[in-house]
């Protein structure tokens, strides 16, 4: 049993960006799902695919990397609000990541979305993680 699956996802993307790997298959979920398509939006990942072959399905992410350094799009994946430690934010408080070069995905009443869309739109939610 998986106490966070947000937490276990975001460890198997900095796993395989570690290794080197081009590809990395998660048990899928909703919210993971989502969070992927942003990733994907943001140009953090080159590609995904959602899989149904199982009961829970899995999702399968290709990694981007610079073609001639080999650097990787994501340089680094933090957890923010954890199951012990929800982490909220309003819009008058929105975090900033790296200040403004990285994005904060949320979890918010209209759907999973980053910092800057959220402010837009006027609303707040949970900050699920921070990316860049």
């Amino acid at each position: 049993m998986n106490t966070d699956p947000i937490a276990d996802y975001l460890t198997r993307v900095r796993n395989a960006i570690k290794a080197n790997h081009r590809v990395v298959e998660i048990p899928a979920s909703n919210l993971k799902k989502e969070i992927t398509k942003v990733l994907f939006d943001k140009g953090y990942i080159a590609n995904y695919k959602f899989e149904d072959t199982t009961a829970q399905g899995t999702i399968k992410i290709a990694l981007k990397y610079n073609p001639i350094t080999k650097i990787p799009a994501i340089r680094t994946l933090v957890r923010v609000s954890k199951p012990g430690l929800r982490n909220y934010a309003g819009v008058e408080n929105m975090p900033r990541v790296l200040n403004g070069l990285g994005i904060a995905i949320l979890s918010t009443s209209k759907g999973v979305m980053t910092d800057k869309e959220a402010a837009k739109l006027n609303i707040g939610g949970e900050v699920l993680c921070h990316v860049y």
